[in-house]
């Protein structure tokens, strides 16, 4: 439980860290950092062989590498406008979406029915309202959700990590080039660099690492239960490192797409 609590700590708060680097490299630049760091430790993990893969390896691996850079670009982006809580929990609509769909049970679609309140409490029309920046957070929650199922596909057809670690070395290739344009139209100071590295490690090497250990011991129903609290640790630290205070009615948005994963997990038949 500490380990998944550390994990899901790291991650927002690697996601804050690199934050405070969007002034100088501004979101495409901190993500391209990330894709870097990410293909570093995956590689080194999943020591993956390409020139093994057949063709109907490659296609999913392509459509991971392309949903991977989308999801992490679009998430920043939208914490770049309307701050990382609201941002995280738009975007852990994307596997409590695809654990309510694959369910029949009427306490589902109940709970299905409170996240969608609650996403309606955090996007409600006000003069402040950032739809892009809202919008950005769905479309990063169908990456996330996209992810998922690729993934699946990956580890069936893939042996090991190696999957997930070409996926990660084609997305930081097709990076490349953005980061060479944005270190010539941005000249990156070393602690913006030092910011975007630290948000790749903390939020890429530190959680994938914990959860290859966790996920031997802990059940998968506990896992995405205990995953409930990211949204909860992303507000608060939103708050903490980045001065981004919520009003009542967020908490209340974020606590009811929380309690709609909460409840479904925890009375999920094994």
């Amino acid at each position: 439980m500490a380990a998944m609590f550390g994990s899901g700590l790291a991650n927002q708060t690697g996601a804050a860290i690199g934050a405070l680097a969007f002034p100088v490299l501004g979101p495409l630049g901190v993500v391209a950092l990330r894709q870097y760091v990410a293909a570093l430790v995956l590689v080194a993990v999943g020591r993956p062989r390409p020139r093994d893969f057949t063709r109907r390896q490659w296609w999913p691996v392509l459509l991971l590498a392309g949903v991977f850079g989308t999801m992490n670009l679009s998430l920043y982006s939208a914490i770049d406008r309307i701050g990382l809580g609201l941002a995280v929990t738009l975007e852990f609509l994307g596997p409590l979406g695809i654990a309510l769909a694959a369910s029949r049970r009427r306490l589902d679609a109940g709970c299905a029915a409170l996240a969608g309140a609650g996403v309606v409490v955090l996007m409600r029309p006000r003069p402040s309202t950032d739809y892009l920046g809202m919008g950005l957070g769905l479309v990063a929650a169908c990456c996330w959700a996209a992810y998922i199922l690729l993934n699946r596909i990956v580890g069936r057809r893939v042996p090991g990590a190696q999957g997930s670690a070409a996926a990660a070395c084609v997305s930081a290739l097709t990076f490349l080039p953005v980061g060479a344009v944005v270190a010539v139209r941005h000249p990156p100071t070393v602690g913006a660099v030092l910011c975007a590295v630290a948000a790749g490690v903390l939020s890429s090497a530190v959680p994938y690492l914990v959860d290859l250990i966790t996920l031997r011991t802990v059940p998968a129903q506990t896992f995405g239960l205990f995953m409930s609290v990211n949204p909860v640790l992303a507000a608060a630290v939103g708050w903490a490192v980045l001065g981004q205070g919520l009003g009542l009615p967020e908490w209340a948005g974020i606590g009811a797409v929380v309690a709609a994963n909460s409840v479904s997990l925890a009375t999920a038949r094994r």
